[in-house]
């Protein structure tokens, strides 16, 4: 039903509109024929004008099928015929398609393929998507090739809706994706979009929007324009947004009047992206005041000049003054009127993809046909949809350019970047950059030929001026392209390459100052063996170690002596293997620290030595019981004897402190940690006190025992020389616990690996102190005054004391 009104709807028209027109000029006879669509006039419902820039590309056409039957290797022995209508708008050409389709003046709907006969093989055309859309589904439900040369929407992509669609001019993606690259390439990121309210327009627009999608470019301004538009408040806009890139992707007769009012309103110092469709525009150049406005950059088809094609034009130009035919919309009233010249400086933009159109359509019936260089085979039936299979499979050169297709039948392309020389008289469209699509996807420009308007820099046209490095940016506003710029705080970096609105957190083990790009490695510090500090601790360790065995063996050798039965006797090898062992827990210190190691050189030390400070302390006790309590308390002292009461309280003592340790341990354990808080670029290794409360009950057992031991020195000090210890008890627990103040002081307030050092040295310096003042001087005695190591000796002392207590 759609097929026959719309039959009888051009059978009307062409009945009102009928015209007359040259055979010649519209028609070749021809074994295989070609049909050819052309705007020749441009009817709207408000304008009727003519247009030259179609007359070429008609004269094109019959260039390229002239060149192909004078060829002796293409088509051998067979010849390309055409007919060619003038497609002047949509309600006025169908009749044109509809003769296309045709055979013998008839439609067969639902004919098979095999069945069915066109009245051409393929045709090309017509310009424009709009009409390109409007006709398309006509053509190619019967798989007619229909290989267009200026129709760029991407939605006759689609196979589905347009199965024999093919085209040799760039879809709007790739138009946009070219237009994408320029302005990335240039650094710019507030762009305007200007478009008209056609098909071609509004995909354009958008497959922009879709894809500046994570390009950083921020669409500033964007609006289709009618032909009835107020141009120059468009215009106006744009100036007052700062917007230095506008891209104006619409047809010549919009692009013509968006720089009419850019001239009229003295927008100054912009950048004019052109879409394809205007970029070869031989007037606008020519308007008085262009220069001002700025720089206009274009894309164009590479090969913008044919070869033979002028010397075609002049021979053809003095036969075309016969006008009569009785066909619709085969009519040119102002062809005759233009000379060769005219003809070859309109504008070429669309020159190549109609002459590769053409030479697509030569290829594939080389193949159908079985051509060799001598002749085709006259034998085969030609369908048109034998040709649409071949045509997926061309792969061939023209004029050094390479013709292939992919699998939705658009072309791969081969592009220019065109810059408008408007300073020169006649203007000048220069190629200063190319653009390639295979093997990937290429853009280069010729920065020596880029000349601006400024002067020789490239024109600035971001919503903001971009972050220093190490500075994030802060959003402003609607548009990613604006913000302000944060520098980055310490421990964080901004990677540009991976979101520059973001400081990203160094890792753990990494750090960064302000303002920072990278982070860099944290050096993981502690004390380690090979280091001075260290060596010299351990050097110290070792000799209090031998030193400490070397007692050991005089106090063993000199057992039953005086001297060693006043220091305690037995007890005082318990002291020494406890200093001994309390002397091991310092090798802990040092080399990468692990939880064992954390938990060993303070809970060997802490405990050993606090059994060494409990035989201390029961050491002064006993000694004040024996010269003092005996004789006030005798029942108490006799069952201290009886009982052993000395190793009872050391026993206690000692079972009390490792529960306190075991609880201490267990409880929250003493831990290593990995401190990357106190030191930018360090991490230190540091071994964690574990839980507060228990370690404060374990060293408030150790140094309760020390004021004990304190105590009993005091009230001992007036005994006999030779039992009287409260000096060197006194000295070496002051020294403990001055020791271990300054310690636990520079622990809170001081952070450094080397406060592992500290703790080492205040454990040697505990030790040294008992070692000094209770043992040494004891073993002097028994190495150099034997004389004094006698019992007889031991009794002057003992009556000496006695008489002087009975005295007083």
């Amino acid at each position: 039903g759609f097929s026959i009104y719309t039959f009888l709807l051009c059978f009307t028209n062409c009945f009102f509109f009928k015209v007359s027109c040259s055979t010649s000029e519209f028609r070749l006879e021809g074994d295989y024929l070609l049909g050819g669509l052309f705007a020749l006039h441009e009817i709207d419902s408000v304008t009727h004008s003519i247009s030259k820039s179609g007359y070429k590309m008609l004269q094109v056409m019959k260039f390229a099928v002239e060149e192909i039957n004078n060829s002796t290797t293409l088509l051998p022995n067979v010849s390309l015929g055409y007919e060619i209508f003038d497609h002047c708008s949509n309600t006025r050409n169908f009749h044109s398609v509809l003769n296309f389709i045709s055979k013998n003046g008839s439609i067969r709907p639902k004919e098979k393929l095999n069945n069915y006969q066109s009245k051409v093989i393929a045709l090309t055309g017509p310009y424009g998507s709009s009409r390109t859309i409007t006709v398309a589904p006509l053509i190619t439900m019967d798989l007619i090739p229909m290989v267009n040369y200026g129709a760029t929407s991407y939605v006759l992509s689609d196979k589905l809706q347009y199965p024999s669609f093919v085209r040799t001019n760039p879809s709007n993606k790739d138009l946009i994706e070219m237009i994408i690259h320029i302005i990335r390439w240039f650094g710019w990121n507030w762009v305007a979009f200007l478009g008209s309210q056609d098909d071609y327009s509004t995909d354009g627009l958008k497959l922009f929007n879709k894809y500046i999608n994570n390009t950083g470019i921020c669409l500033a301004y964007q609006e289709g324009l009618s032909l009835n538009a107020n141009y120059s408040l468009t215009v106006k806009k744009i100036d007052k947004l700062n917007i230095n890139v506008i891209v104006i992707f619409a047809l010549k007769e919009y692009a013509r009047k968006i720089i009419k009012a850019a001239i009229a309103n003295n927008i100054q110092d912009k950048v004019w992206i052109a879409s394809h469709s205007w970029a070869m525009n031989q007037q606008l150049p020519r308007e008085p005041g262009i220069r001002k406005i700025g720089t206009i950059i274009g894309i164009a088809e590479r090969l913008l000049s044919l070869p033979g094609f002028n010397e075609y034009v002049y021979s053809k130009a003095k036969g075309t003054a016969d006008n009569k035919s009785e066909k619709c919309n085969q009519d040119c009233d102002y062809c005759s009127l233009m000379t060769a010249e005219d003809i070859i400086n309109e504008s070429p933009t669309h020159s190549f993809a109609i002459y590769s159109a053409i030479y697509t359509i030569a290829h594939a019936l080389h193949k159908v046909l079985q051509c060799d260089l001598n002749k085709c085979s006259k034998n085969t039936i030609v369908k048109p949809y034998m040709l649409l299979e071949q045509i997926k499979k061309l792969n061939f050169s023209l004029n050094g350019q390479q013709v292939k297709y992919d699998e939705n039948y658009d072309p791969i392309i081969h592009y220019a970047v065109v810059l408008w020389r408007t300073h020169v008289n006649p203007p000048q469209f220069e190629i200063v950059g190319t653009y390639d699509k295979l093997p990937e996807i290429t853009l280069t420009i010729n920065k020596t030929r880029m000349t601006w308007h400024n002067n020789g820099s490239v024109p600035f046209s971001n919503c903001s001026f971009e972050c220093k490095a190490g500075y994030s940016r802060q959003p402003e506003g609607f548009h990613s392209c604006c913000f302000t710029c944060k520098k980055c705080p310490r421990n964080s970096y901004v990677d540009f390459s991976r979101d520059p609105y973001t400081c990203f957190p160094c890792a753990e083990s990494e750090w960064s100052d302000e303002g920072s790009t990278t982070c860099k490695t944290r050096s993981v510090v502690y004390p380690q063996f090979t280091e001075i500090p260290s060596i010299i601790v351990m050097i110290s360790a070792a000799w209090l170690i031998i030193l400490l065995f070397a007692v050991f063996c005089v106090f063993a050798y000199n057992y039953d002596t005086p001297v060693v039965k006043s220091a305690g006797g037995s007890m005082c090898f318990l002291m020494l293997a406890s200093l001994i062992l309390s002397s091991v827990s310092v090798f802990f210190f040092f080399g990468k620290p692990t939880s064992v190691f954390c938990l060993l050189r303070n809970a060997i030390f802490t405990f050993f030595f606090t059994v060494c400070i409990s035989c201390l302390t029961v050491r002064s006790f006993q000694i004040v019981c024996v010269f003092k309590m005996a004789a006030q308390f005798p029942k108490v002292y006799s069952l201290w004897v009886k009982h052993n009461g000395q190793w009872l309280f050391i026993a206690f003592s000692s079972f009390v402190h490792l529960i306190s340790c075991v609880i201490w341990m267990t409880v929250n354990p003493v831990k290593l940690i990995a401190d990357s808080w106190t030191f930018n670029d360090q991490i230190m290794l540091i071994c964690e006190m574990g839980n507060t409360i228990t370690l404060t009950i374990v060293l408030f057992i150790s140094w309760f025992l020390g004021f004990l031991c304190l105590l009993f020195s005091y009230m001992g000090r007036d005994l006999p020389k030779n039992y009287n210890e409260a000096k060197s008890i006194t000295f070496s627990l002051i020294l403990y616990y001055l020791t271990w103040i300054a310690y636990f002081t520079a622990y809170l307030s001081i952070k450094s690996k080397y406060i592992v050092i500290l703790n080492a040295v205040a454990q040697i310096s505990s030790i040294n102190g008992i070692l000094f003042s209770y043992f040494i001087p004891k073993s002097y005695i028994i190495i150099f005054k034997p004389q004094k190591n006698t019992p007889t000796y031991f009794q002057t002392s003992i009556q000496n004391y006695t008489q002087t207590i009975s005295r007083s």
